[in-house]
Parts: C-alpha cells; structure tokens; sequence
C-alpha cells in the first residue's frame, strides 16, 4: 500500500478503555496508508509522551505528531529530551505539536494560561537545544533558568507544529512553526482565510510559505456508522467544543450570536456536568442536536464513501496542505480511506515526507 503522507488520523479518538488500543490502530493505519498519527493529550490515561512511544514502536513508517501537549506542564529541558529521544527512536519521523490550551483548565491546575509570547519563547528555546546549545541565565515570558542544556545532545532539526485558532496564534504559526493543526467544524470561508493568515506571516517574516504545513483537522464521520455513534461524533463533538470556547468557535465562524446563546442557555446545556461527547445519552444528544444550527455541523466528511472523498479533497483545494481525518479509528474510517486511494491523483502528493511536519 502507498503511504499517503497527505493524510493522517488521530488515535484514541474519543474516550478509550485502554491506551493499548493505539497499537491495533496505528498498525492498520499504516496497512490503509494513513501517512501521519496525531496524539491528542488527555490527563487521564492519554499522557502524550508515553503514548509518543508507543507509537514509535508500533509505527514502521508513519509521521508522528502531538496535537497538541502545552509546554507548561512539563520543565522544558523534559519536553526537549522527550522529543530528542522520538526523534532518535523514530528515524526522524517525530514533529513536536504544542497548543494554547483551555485557560480554565490551566487556572484550575494552579497554571498560568498560554500565552503567545510564552509559546514564541519556548520554540526558541527547544531549537537552541536540539542544536546542542547550552543556555545560561535565560529569562524570557517561559520562565527565568540558570541552565537549560541537553547534554551530549548533537545539531539536529525537530519539527514543531501549532495548533492554532485566534489570529495571533495562526501569524506566529507562520512565523516560526514547521505546520499549523487548524480547528474542526471551520467553515470554507474560515478555512481559507487562516490557511491564507498562516502563509502570509510566514512570507513577512521572510520564509518561505510553502515551508509551512497547514493541516486541515476534518471530522470524517461516514453514513455507514450507526447512527447513535455519528450523532456522538459530530453533535456531541461540536457541544462539547462550545462547552469550552464557545465565543471563540462563533467570532471565528461568523456564526449567528443569538444562535450561540440560545444553546448556551438551554437547561440541560447550561447544567451538564462533564464532556458532552463522552458522556451525554443518546436521548440527550437528539435534544441538543436541535440547538445547533446544520450549517455548523456541514463543515465535514459526511455521507457515502465517495461523498467523504469528495469533501476531503475539498480541503486541499482551499489550500490545505494535509488533512487529518478527525474522530474516527482507522476501522471506522476504512472504506473512505480505500476509496480515497482508489481516486488519489498520481503525483501530487509525492514530494510530502513521513513527518507532520516536514
């Protein structure tokens, strides 16, 4: 099978029962010609280094990517050891992905929210690393450190990916990130416009922007799932991303704001406790399935295989580089995943290596 390096999946969707699930799915991923696995960072048993190497492992050939980690959970010289030791294990194959993350969340570990200045620091501080540099005294928006060295460590190049939402994170993407993860559910006009945002910050700061790799995140979910399993993976996954950023989600969407607060205000919206998409009932799914507006939900790989392969090349012509088939397992993304190869256009894909962000 041809090793489509345009494409890629994340494991562990949704909530497994046991980390162990990732290596039947990373190695029939690998049989389909999924090129690229994102790990998605969960604090419960979806810990991103471990899962890293697992990957590394169970993975022959595929690019690796986290998708995201914050880099305020771990000491930096431990995150740039982390992925030293994958890129080592992997042949090359690993990209280090960080993410700005919900501030609530951090706020309520006793973390300080991500801040882009934060970000922009780090990166400049994992490059000097992976070079082999040792730092001394440095005091940046990261943290004042009097050594940061990887000892022995020799010149190499780690690739580093963003996922990025607001303006600000898409121009520092392109400013000094190798790829840029984009949000699921964006519309064909938000798509192309921060597609555009990310080139055009890399060409102003002086790179080249084809050097920057946009992966469009698209919810691929097929009409030969049952249906209670599809209403999780689009209703339950878009409620659940509106339980955490909602006002972001709308201003980046243009959505409708009185939309938006109707949902929000509804009971049993307003008092859910936990992620909707892990734990709401099928009866509670169809409730809120009537809250969110269709056109919010249309911005996915939907329907017959054909018509997902249809929608997925859709992304690539507004100007995405990769696109990540978001929210289903390899088994369950199996007969999309052959027709695509079955149509994939000869050659033009060619020239993508087995790295998310290479």
């Amino acid at each position: 099978m041809t090793q489509m390096n345009e494409l890629g999946f994340y494991t562990l969707a949704g909530a497994p029962e046991s980390p162990r699930e990732l290596i039947d799915e990373v190695r029939q991923a690998e049989e389909l010609g999924i090129g690229n696995v994102f790990i998605s960072e969960r604090f419960n048993i979806k810990e991103a280094a471990t899962l890293s190497g697992a990957v590394g492992v169970a993975a022959e050939s595929m690019g690796i990517a986290t998708a995201a980690t914050n880099h305020h959970t771990r000491h930096p010289v431990v995150t740039a050891a982390y992925a030293m030791t994958m890129h080592k294990l992997t042949g090359g194959r690993f990209c280090l992905g960080i993410g700005r993350g919900v501030d609530r969340l951090s706020q309520a570990f006793g973390l300080n929210a991500i801040t882009t200045a934060q970000m922009e620091d780090f990166v400049g501080i994992m490059r000097r690393l992976w070079q082999g540099e040792p730092i001394f005294n440095h005091e940046g928006p990261i943290g004042n450190y009097p050594v940061l060295t990887l000892m022995g460590a020799s010149s190499e190049h780690i690739p580093m990916a963003l996922t990025a939402f607001g303006p600000n994170s898409l121009a520092l993407g392109g400013r000094c990130f190798d790829a840029v993860v984009l949000h699921t559910f964006f519309t064909d006009e938000t798509t192309a416009r921060v597609v555009g945002a990310v080139k055009q910050s890399a060409e102003e700061s002086g790179r080249d922007p084809d050097s920057v790799k946009v992966w469009s995140c698209f919810a691929t979910i097929g009409d030969h799932l049952p249906e209670d399993i599809r209403l999780k993976k689009t209703v339950g996954r878009m409620a659940t991303y509106l339980q955490g950023y909602p006002e972001l989600m709308a201003r980046t969407n243009n959505w409708d704001p009185a939309a938006l607060e109707r949902f929000l205000a509804d009971d049993l919206v307003a008092n859910f406790q936990g992620a909707i998409d892990q734990v709401a009932t099928t009866d509670q799914l169809e409730h809120i399935a009537e809250l969110i507006p269709e056109e919010w939900l249309a911005p996915a790989a939907t329907g017959s295989p054909a018509q997902c392969v249809e929608k997925i090349r859709g992304q690539f012509d507004l100007g995405c580089d990769g696109v990540i088939l978001h929210g289903a397992s390899p088994t369950q993304l199996q007969p999309i995943v052959e027709e695509y190869a079955r149509t994939r256009p000869t050659g033009r894909f060619d020239h993508l290596p087995a790295n998310p962000g290479g």
